[in-house]
């Protein structure tokens, strides 16, 4: 039984950083028995002037204040001599958001990819919010990023079998002349007709637990885009949107 918080976005106008879902995240961590997680601080890539390492450092340090909070322990991946090893033995992980294509060659390059996969498919509780939302699907298609690096692949870790797409929003500016969310992705499943696509608006989260795939958080929608793009639909917190894991 996989157990699963996929988190749209970290931040929210006028709140702190992961204050609209925090509560959200320390229930997570209780109903698991969580107390101490592995952080994937990959994404993080302009957290500091002072190149990568401080990035991260910075991005540890500013999340793990959070979770001290409600008294779970964090800890970075990247200050592991055996980053896989770290993955095999942690209680949780979490992979925070930034540049998705950054965070894939990174997971890839360290072969964490696959060893967070296996022990979530296992199990393993594993949170993520926007880039680490994304990567819990089949590939990194539907990020809404920069391809500012690029990953020897972009498979993903196929927790779940649809796409998602975090931050979705289908605000029109009229001032504007290029593509809309909705047209991108409706490009996305022109060239891949079999796939299925999950698009979170911020204030909204993907839970997974007991077999059971929920949409939690604010009163906000979630549009799901598929082949027959004229039954392209909106779910709300109430609905049964389990038909998404077949």
């Amino acid at each position: 039984m996989k157990n699963l918080l996929l988190i749209s976005n970290s931040t929210m106008r006028g709140e702190a950083y992961l204050g609209w879902c925090k509560d959200m995240i320390a229930d997570f961590c209780k109903r698991h028995n969580v107390k101490n997680v592995l952080f994937v601080p990959y994404a993080g890539v302009s957290l500091s002037p002072d190149g990568l390492e401080a990035s991260y450092n910075a991005y540890e340090a500013k999340v793990a204040k959070v979770y001290a909070e409600f008294g779970a322990t964090l800890t970075s991946v990247h200050h592991a001599a055996d980053p896989v090893k770290a993955v095999y033995e942690a209680e949780c992980v979490a992979v925070g958001g930034g540049n998705t294509f950054h965070l894939v060659r990174e997971l890839h390059r360290q072969g964490l990819m696959q060893a967070i996969s296996r022990r979530a498919t296992a199990g393993m509780p594993y949170m993520g919010w926007s880039a680490g939302s994304n990567v819990a699907g089949p590939t990194l298609c539907t990020t809404n990023d920069m391809p500012i690096v690029e990953p020897a692949s972009f498979d993903c870790m196929g927790l779940v079998p649809f796409q998602i797409n975090p931050h979705y929003t289908d605000f029109f500016d009229p001032k504007h002349g290029g593509e809309t969310r909705d047209d991108r992705l409706k490009e996305y499943i022109m060239v891949n007709p079999t796939a299925v696509v999950a698009a979170i608006r911020e204030a909204t989260a993907l839970l997974l637990e007991d077999g059971k795939l929920s949409l939690i958080g604010k009163d906000n929608k979630m549009k799901v885009f598929h082949e027959k793009m004229e039954n392209t639909k909106e779910y709300s917190l109430t609905d049964d949107i389990n038909f998404l894991m077949k």
